[in-house]
């Protein structure tokens, strides 16, 4: 398998992995220099290093580099450590580069308000790829957001089944009304994003989780939603309360898996640890 095949493949899929590269070598070792060994989330591996203690070794690294994204670099002499013996008659020596390949994150705006407009810009500027999705095409086109990676202006349910959600997607949901939060939002709660954000005020999201709960819908499916989104700073204006999102959804770009739990102030995982 082609490691740099590899990487495009599970960069499409959402999925981080780590690739050791063989950097320097200094005599004579059972690889080559350049030659690459790719570990995915799993543990599982494309390409080879040479084999033997040196890869495991490296294996056992590179999970620690996708776990935390920071970079290492290992050296090995075959001979002067018996860990090393492979039988061979070696004894060289070599580097190894070990670095985090992540998907570009993704941030999946519903509404095309004035927030959006913002939102878009701002999260772009973090290193996002953009998609605005509203069901008014006089709102959602390349007009308003030319910046943005796709736009799309069809009903919202008709547009879910087109979007590849994954670990690497963050759903914000600030659309013109009440209504249509509730429809994205029953949608979100259902997909592997890795972030869910929503516009509104604290009573309003209590309405909202009062509403799902006559529907039959379990409060702790909403726990990992942010809501009111964004940081506590203050924000009023469009492109304040953009800074503010953004800045949480970075915080949780950043943050290991899972950690939405400490970081989250959602009115909705207050209503479920307050039922617990």
């Amino acid at each position: 398998m082609d490691v740099f095949e590899e990487i495009v493949r599970l960069r499409r899929l959402g999925q981080k992995c780590a690739v050791a590269t063989i950097v320097q070598v200094r005599g004579s070792i059972p690889s080559y220099e350049s030659a690459k060994l790719l570990v995915r989330e799993d543990g599982s591996m494309a390409g080879t290093i040479g084999g033997g203690c040196v890869e495991a070794e490296v294996w056992n690294a590179a999970r620690e580099v996708i776990e935390t994204e920071k970079p290492r670099k290992l050296s090995f002499n075959l001979g002067q450590d018996a860990a090393y013996d492979n039988g061979l008659i070696c004894g060289g020596q070599l580097d190894v580069f070990i670095e985090c390949v992540v998907p570009q994150p993704k941030a999946f705006i519903f509404g095309a308000g004035h927030i959006s407009k913002s939102l878009s810009k701002v999260a772009q500027m973090a290193g996002f790829a953009t998609a605005v999705i509203d069901n008014r095409d006089a709102f959602a086109n390349r007009e308003r957001f030319p910046e943005a990676d796709e736009v799309f202006a069809e009903e919202y349910e008709e547009v879910f089944p087109k979007l590849e959600i994954n670990s690497s997607s963050y759903v914000v949901i600030v659309t013109r009304g009440h209504r249509d939060d509730m429809r994205v939002l029953r949608w979100a709660v259902t997909t592997g994003a890795r972030y869910i954000a929503m516009v509104g005020s604290r009573r309003k999201v209590y309405a909202i989780l009062k509403e799902f709960e006559k529907e039959g819908l379990e409060r702790e499916s909403f726990e990992r939603v942010f809501a009111p989104m964004g940081f506590e700073i203050g924000a009023i204006t469009p492109e304040e309360i953009a800074v503010s999102v953004v800045a949480e959804m970075i915080a949780m770009r950043r943050a290991p898996e899972g950690s939405w739990r400490t970081h989250s102030k959602s009115v909705f995982r207050g209503a479920v640890a307050a039922s617990s």
